[in-house]
């Protein structure tokens, strides 16, 4: 058997992932970013056990941090045949990732305003 060392969310990661989580974030990215944002790096079933998420939840998370350019991808070959192991690493802090979020917020509270502007205007026209 083999000794492995497992990473668990504290109170603090279980904050900021409930918080990320209200500001809109999906809950399987919220948790996949605290994981991995904890560790030098690993492999997607780490993530799913030390996130207590689903493979296909991590698959998702993964595919938007890759999007956004927030992590890196490097492969060990396995000996024999197969598939190589994905391994994964955070190419941005949790602040820059924080910021990122934070200016995708504020420009769809920008969005919100204008649009509520517009329509403000548009009732104000056809009153009688």
């Amino acid at each position: 058997m083999k000794k492995t060392e497992m990473y668990t969310f504290d109170q603090n990661d279980k904050k900021i992932i409930q918080l990320f989580t209200e500001l809109g974030m999906p809950k399987n990215l919220a948790k996949t970013i605290m994981y991995i944002s904890q560790v030098d790096e690993c492999k997607s079933a780490d993530i799913e056990q030390g996130a207590n998420l689903r493979q296909p939840e991590v698959s998702i998370a993964m595919q938007e941090l890759h999007r956004q350019g927030w992590i890196k991808k490097r492969d060990i070959k396995k000996k024999g045949k197969g598939r190589p192991v994905h391994i994964y690493s955070l190419t941005a802090t949790l602040g820059e990732i924080l910021k990122s979020f934070e200016q995708e917020k504020q420009q769809r509270i920008e969005a919100i305003k204008k649009d509520l502007s517009e329509l403000k205007d548009t009732i104000d026209t056809i009153k009688l």
